[in-house]
């Protein structure tokens, strides 16, 4: 019988990381996900969001591809509050 390990409610701990990096990687991780969907909601294209976000149409491709590494946290706040998100983060 294979085991199942109950998840803590953040992959990125559960897979290791130390717990700081490990919440700041969720937090990216979370912003971006709300990002993509808002751009796939209001069906923008890529530069209909590039407007909107006040970022290059290259950036946006950056954003819906999930290449979290080229995104800062503060600049991914940014984003969400020029898409009109609300943004609540939460260290739990």
């Amino acid at each position: 019988m294979e085991q199942v390990t109950e998840s803590s409610g953040n992959v990125f701990a559960d897979l290791g990381f130390d717990n700081e990096e490990a919440v700041l990687l969720k937090l990216r991780a979370d912003l971006m996900a709300g990002l993509r969907t808002t751009i796939a909601e209001r069906g923008w294209t890529q530069q209909q969001a590039a407007e909107h976000l006040h970022i290059g149409q290259s950036r946006v491709s950056d954003l819906v591809r999930g290449k979290w590494e080229k995104f800062s946290l503060d600049m991914l706040v940014t984003l969400a509050a020029r898409a009109g998100r609300k943004v609540e983060l939460s260290m739990a």
